[in-house]
């Protein structure tokens, strides 16, 4: 497989690079300033061995690298951790012209962007993913933060990347269940936008979830793609214009998620989360006439495919209700969240991009809170 670089149009314009062997990348983008002297590598323990490898390259460039180790997932943003990286990069000396690189899944790469963001108000910063989640997910689009006891994601910044590279051949010793989990923001992306993805991957659910194969590579670029786009549009979430909703919509399923998420003390994977949350917000839009039974039905059926959760349990309600008003999208005491619609068969303007019965998204803001406690019943153990 050939390498794909999509673009993405930020403020300062980057790629994504997808593909195998991909080491002198990495090299490249750190070395672009010629001012560079220090760079920090920011892994998970299991990662290490691979930190080495792309640290000695970097010191052949006469560069002083430090590998900076941390916890392993959501463990790793936290404000104690985000405290422990700053006092290393000011132990040794980080300046402006100095780069941080992010080696690992989501957690990782959003710890290592904030990292990034925060010193010296801002340095550069080079993202790695090596899972499913985050290449498609986390490494695209520059949102950097860490979470508190209140919720997940709830301090942070925008602050992209130099570049993101995403080599397939971390993916060859990722779990079956990291797997799955990553494939959840794959068939977001397939129902907010793009739904070749959902048709490609009910083809061959067998090929979707194989790590060498070329469906994968495939789907993980198509979800690339999506979110690529549609961050362009709308950098900084503050809405798409001619009344989309614009980055937004890459939140489908998060509110209940996150949620999720918070309860269980990040026990559950994020993936597993969103897919519950996909199905409670396809039960909402589906109570409110905005999808029918056939698009509700879809949304169970290819989430248990993946071998993803589309339930949860009963009895805490409440509690997952007080979090979601935390959520970003909250205005004031009003809860928003993220639906799709299916875009009428005729309108005065068409858009020929769409294909008949294909579905955009919205916003459903401040539901009745029995109408809430209903969908979520619905999808309750």
């Amino acid at each position: 497989m050939a390498d794909t670089r999509i673009k993405v149009r930020a403020d300062r314009p980057y790629d994504v690079v997808i593909g195998h062997g991909l080491d002198a990348e990495v090299r490249q983008l750190v070395g672009f300033d010629t001012g560079t002297r220090r760079v920090a590598i920011i892994h998970p323990p299991g990662l290490k061995a691979r930190a080495e490898r792309l640290r000695l390259p970097l010191v052949d460039d006469d560069l002083d690298v430090q590998l900076i180790e941390v916890p392993d997932g959501e463990a790793a943003k936290v404000s104690d951790v985000l405290a422990f990286c700053w006092g290393v990069l000011g132990d040794c000396g980080f300046t402006r012209s100095d780069v941080v690189v992010g080696l690992g899944g989501g957690a990782t790469t959003d710890l290592a962007g904030f990292v990034a963001a925060t010193w010296l108000r801002g340095v550069r910063h080079v993202t790695v993913p090596t899972t499913v989640l985050g290449m498609v997910d986390a490494a695209v689009g520059g949102k950097t933060g860490i979470n508190t006891a209140q919720g997940k994601n709830l301090v942070g910044a925008f602050h992209e990347p130099v570049g993101v590279v995403c080599d397939l051949t971390y993916l060859e010793t990722l779990s079956e269940s990291e797997l799955r989990s990553g494939l959840a923001e794959v068939l977001k992306c397939g129902f907010i936008a793009d739904p070749t993805i959902l048709d490609d991957f009910e083809r061959d659910v067998r090929g979707a979830l194989d790590r060498t194969g070329p469906l994968l590579a495939d789907l993980i670029a198509r979800g690339i793609r999506v979110k690529a786009d549609t961050v362009s549009a709308d950098l900084r979430e503050i809405g798409g214009g001619g009344g989309g909703i614009g980055r937004e919509a890459l939140n489908y399923g998060h509110t209940l998620g996150h949620a999720i998420e918070t309860f269980e003390h990040h026990r559950i994977r994020h993936g597993e989360a969103i897919s519950i949350g996909m199905v409670f917000v396809a039960e909402l839009a589906f109570r409110t006439g905005r999808i029918d039974q056939a698009l509700l039905d879809r949304h169970r059926r290819v989430l248990s495919q993946a071998g993803l959760p589309t339930t949860y349990r009963s009895g805490v309600w409440e509690s997952l209700l007080s979090t979601m008003r935390l959520d970003k999208k909250t205005r004031g005491d009003e809860l928003r969240y993220v639906v799709l619609e299916r875009v009428p068969p005729t309108s005065l303007l068409p858009d020929p991009t769409r294909r008949p019965g294909q579905t955009r998204t919205a916003i459903l803001a401040g539901p009745d809170e029995a109408l809430l406690l209903d969908c979520y019943r619905a999808v309750s153990e």
